[in-house]
């Protein structure tokens, strides 16, 4: 195979294996269509560059028209792609706006002023422009990890790539008068090299993150309970720990709500499985907004959960278990007969001296007896007292 030859398939080759790579994620993730949008760039990338190399029966002037289409219509699904993933939505006025421009620009010097310098301008200055866009739309994504941080500087190194280095080279060169010495120059030689590099690079980093979001999803997996959407016991243990942690560090209070959902197995017995799911769910719902965004909540199993209240002192705490007491016992369930009422008994303790969370537990577990054991569908506060106590076990159903 000759250099020439070689550089032709180069581009087409990479990009060809990176959409085949894209579209078999995108056919187990169908929820993902950024994935399709990644495939059909890189297919369209493939398809460009054997058009540079190879013309079609229709002629010269349209086969490098429809091989510039393709490379703008890739870039902009490119660009879309990658911007769709981190916020939803694909910015199309802009990148539709400078793709048109570019194909508008570069034939008018292919078909009415024909100029072989002002077309390689024309394509990648459209092409620079819409990388840009991609970087002013990463750079204020909150929360940036190293991902987005690479995504973002690659999106900067492509425009300047598209920008400069055509600028640069054709400065020394003085421009290509035909396809002849546009071919073998040193712009199309580092357009080559420069855009299969680009190209593996943020196709690896997209790679990554994907990977990276398959590990999160696992880790969220591994400590969420599937049914309720709260954390497992856990999941609630180690988040309930740090925020203890965090609290005594401030020296701010923290309280515990335990909850139990009354005479829950004689409900399955009677109304099905189906029924109860539907009560887990329910009540899972309100915990988690009484819970707020600095609150953590958890299912520990069965029909029974938990809430730690950071910045809230026994007072805070019983009035939000009262709340949520009140509102549940009061609306229906879907899936239950209207007359059907559901509750739910709750226990209180709030963090005395420098307790953990099994002692903060079973403080809160013996207030939840204690609801149990005065008649279901209430609220019970442990209060503070000596170390020494020793809790009487929880077991009422």
């Amino acid at each position: 195979m000759n250099n020439s030859l070689f550089i032709t398939l180069l581009n087409p080759s990479i990009a060809l294996v990176l959409a085949a790579a894209f579209f078999l994620l995108w056919r187990y993730q169908r929820h993902r269509p950024y994935l399709a949008m990644l495939g059909l760039a890189y297919t369209g990338t493939a398809i460009g560059f054997l058009l540079q190399g190879f013309i079609l029966p229709i002629g010269y002037g349209p086969t490098k028209l429809l091989s510039i289409v393709l490379f703008t219509l890739s870039a902009i699904l490119l660009a879309g792609a990658v911007v769709a993933r981190y916020t939803g939505r694909v910015p199309i006025i802009p990148l539709a706006t400078f793709g048109a421009a570019g194909v508008a620009a570069f034939s008018y010097f292919m078909f009415v002023l024909p100029d072989l310098s002002w077309r390689i301008l024309s394509l990648n200055f459209a092409l620079g422009a819409i990388s840009l866009v991609v970087a002013s739309e990463l750079r204020v994504i909150p929360d940036k990890g190293p991902v987005e941080r690479i995504l973002f500087a690659l999106s900067l190194l492509s425009g300047l790539n598209f920008l400069a280095r055509p600028l640069a080279l054709m400065a020394l060169s003085g421009g290509y008068a035909d396809d002849s010495a546009l071919y073998s120059s040193p712009y199309w030689t580092t357009s080559v090299y420069s855009h299969g590099l680009l190209s593996l690079m943020l196709a690896l980093t997209l790679f990554t993150a994907e990977a990276l979001d398959r590990v999160r999803d696992l880790k969220s997996d591994s400590v969420t309970d599937a049914l309720s959407g709260l954390l497992n016991r856990r999941g609630f243990e180690a988040k309930a720990a740090q925020l203890l942690e965090r609290c005594a560090k401030g020296n701010l209070p923290v309280a515990l709500v335990v909850a139990d959902l009354d005479q829950f197995k004689a409900l399955n017995d009677r109304h099905g499985h189906a029924a109860g799911d539907k009560v887990i769910i329910e009540f899972a719902s309100r915990l988690r907004m009484a819970a707020g965004v600095r609150g953590v909540a958890g299912r520990l199993g069965g029909e029974e959960f938990a809430v730690v209240l950071p910045l809230a002192d026994p007072a805070a705490a019983r009035l939000l278990a009262e709340a949520v007491r009140a509102v549940f016992s009061a609306e229906a369930v879907n899936g239950l007969p209207s007359d059907v009422r559901v509750t739910a008994s709750f226990g209180v303790a709030a963090r005395c001296g420098e307790e953990g969370l099994a002692e903060l537990m079973c403080r809160a577990d013996e207030a939840l007896y204690h609801a149990k054991k005065s008649g279901r569908d209430s609220v019970r506060v442990s209060y503070e007292r000596s170390p020494m106590a020793v809790p009487t076990p929880a077991g009422a159903a």
